[in-house]
């Protein structure tokens, strides 16, 4: 055997040994997601102010868990948000039946769909590159200390992103489909599934319109009518689940998501810009080098327009519909004028994918020499940079792992151990993080902050008289309108108080007794100001 080829022996040997210890990297990390489900959102975080980790598990779950634990997924009054994105709570049904209602269960439900995540991308990337560049987006996604936290909830966008993912796949394969019409119809289904998981799926439709239409652009015809068999099929299967909830009379409740989410925007004109800006500058949540290095490459890529790799990286069909994700996630964000940690879940998925194409593309991996150098060296420069990035995010990420803490578990079973060992009426409680409170607990729950209005019930103290709940449960302090609101039905007594995770605006859960006024009377909003102490209460915290 020569000299040459031993070598190349040895070279196929020593890569397949780095790949091997790169795949039991990338597999030790995504097993750390799954340790400790129960255990808080981490503490001391960059996104310690996101909402979701004290309501959306429950919340967007709430369908699933009254179900299994009350015998009946609808309240009436109450906020019911599965009538607009049924499929996750319909999936942790089905679950709920084997495992019980957990958040562990939910959680892991979560994990599950973070773990195809991670396959799926894998895949979508090996469609347009070569293993190393599909195994440096999964490294940069699985080593994230931002999508280790927010993987671990059970909340809408790692199930978003999965169908968003199966349906991406899809689009990029048409072309060597034997039966590319009826993979049309598949994807117009995911869509549908996409918007019935979270509607703001419609600003992820032009990525999913450029990875369908751009690799069949050579037979035209062929790419308008699989889009319009797409289209077609999502709007025919949109339509029946609406006509299904029209059917049912729950059309208010479909809206009252829309109208939740509505925030109110500045008078200024220039707003848009303003909040666009906000939005932009929100994806440092994700990582304060890797987005960047995402839109550096994005930028760097449309001004040398000109070269063979830009050219071949715009016309990929993965980097552009990667790119109009995250470009159509955050004009969502400037829209609502409201970005949260949790949108950019979304967005950090389909950055990684940008920073892996561009520099394989750079690099000029497959392109037929000569390459530009200084392409060569920006390549290599991405790669030094994910790198780093990648060892500063394991060390946080494994912080986070070793560190668990159940603030949030304890404050729950705390406050429900009061409640049973002090009865006072019904063992229902008012909270905005009621219905987390219920995944935790199994203890009945109403939500003070939102419920879909109606004929009977057209505010809070119409629910209130009707449900008549024994408990409320505020966080750090009262706000001045629910407090007016219970005052109509009820003298407040706060008994109790549970220290939970690290927001100063919500690390105190503050339980209330609620006691209905004598002979069953009624304050009316107006007769006298119901937004302060009154004589019969016993409040501590502030009202503000």
């Amino acid at each position: 055997m020569g000299a040459v080829a031993e070598r190349r022996i040895l070279t196929n040997v020593t890569r397949r040994w780095c790949y091997l210890v790169w795949l039991a990297l990338i597999a030790a990390f995504a097993v750390l997601h799954a340790l400790h489900l129960s255990a808080d959102f981490p503490n001391q975080s960059s996104w310690f102010s996101d909402w979701a980790k004290y309501t959306d598990e429950g919340w967007y779950g709430n369908a699933a868990i009254r179900a299994h634990l009350f015998g009946n997924w609808y309240l009436p009054g109450d906020f019911n948000p599965a009538v607009a994105v049924p499929v996750l709570p319909l999936l942790e049904w089905v679950l709920f039946f084997f495992t019980g209602v957990t958040p562990q269960a939910a959680r892991g439900l979560a994990i599950a769909f973070f773990f195809a995540n991670l396959l799926l991308s894998y895949w979508l990337i090996r469609e347009r590159g070569p293993r190393w560049v599909g195994l440096l987006a999964v490294t940069l996604m699985v080593t994230s200390p931002f999508l280790y936290c927010f993987s671990r909830l059970a909340i809408l966008e790692p199930l978003l992103t999965l169908f968003t993912l199966v349906a991406l796949n899809l689009a990029v394969r048409l072309p060597r489909l034997r039966r590319p019409l009826v993979a049309s119809i598949g994807i117009g289904l995911l869509f549908t599934l996409m918007m019935l998981t979270k509607t703001t799926a419609i600003f992820l439709l032009p990525a999913l319109g450029w990875a369908l239409v751009l690799p069949l652009w050579q037979n035209r015809k062929l790419a308008q009518r699989c889009a319009l068999i797409a289209l077609g099929a999502s709007a025919f299967t949109f339509g029946l689940w609406m006509a299904l909830v029209a059917h049912l009379g729950l059309l208010r409740d479909y809206r009252y998501l829309f109208f939740v989410n509505k925030y109110p925007k500045p008078k200024e004109l220039y707003w848009p810009l303003w909040s666009a800006l906000w939005s932009v500058h929100g994806g440092l949540w994700v990582g304060r080098i890797l987005v960047p290095l995402a839109g550096a490459i994005l930028l760097g890529t449309l001004l040398a327009w000109r070269r063979p790799w830009a050219r071949r990286l715009l016309l990929d069909p993965v980097f552009g519909a990667s790119v109009l994700a995250v470009f159509g996630y955050i004009l969502f964000m400037a829209y609502q004028n409201h970005p949260q940690p949790r949108y950019f879940a979304v967005v950090a998925v389909f950055s990684f994918v940008v920073i892996a194409l561009g520099a394989k593309e750079m690099l000029g991996h497959g392109s037929p020499p000569p390459h530009h150098l200084s392409a060569k060296l920006k390549g290599w420069a991405v790669i030094g940079l994910a790198t780093v990035t990648v060892g500063i995010n394991c060390a946080q990420t494994l912080k986070y792992v070793m560190h668990p803490e159940y603030t949030f578990v304890d404050a729950a079973e705390g406050l429900t151990h009061y409640i049973d060992a002090h009865p006072n009426g019904k063992r229902l409680l008012v909270s905005i993080s009621g219905d987390q409170i219920s995944l935790v607990t199994h203890v009945p729950a109403l939500c003070d902050d939102f419920g879909t209005p109606g004929p009977l019930f057209p505010d809070l103290p119409s629910k209130l008289a009707y449900y008549q709940p024994g408990w409320y449960a505020a966080w750090n302090d009262l706000d001045p309108g629910t407090l007016e609101d219970i005052h109509t039905h009820f003298s407040l007594e706060q008994v109790a108080s549970f220290r939970a995770f690290d927001d100063p605006e919500r690390n105190l859960l503050v339980l209330f007794k609620l006691h209905p006024l004598p002979n069953g009377a009624v304050r009316n909003v107006g007769d006298m100001d119901l937004n302060v102490v009154l004589q019969d209460d016993k409040i501590d915290i502030p009202i503000e």
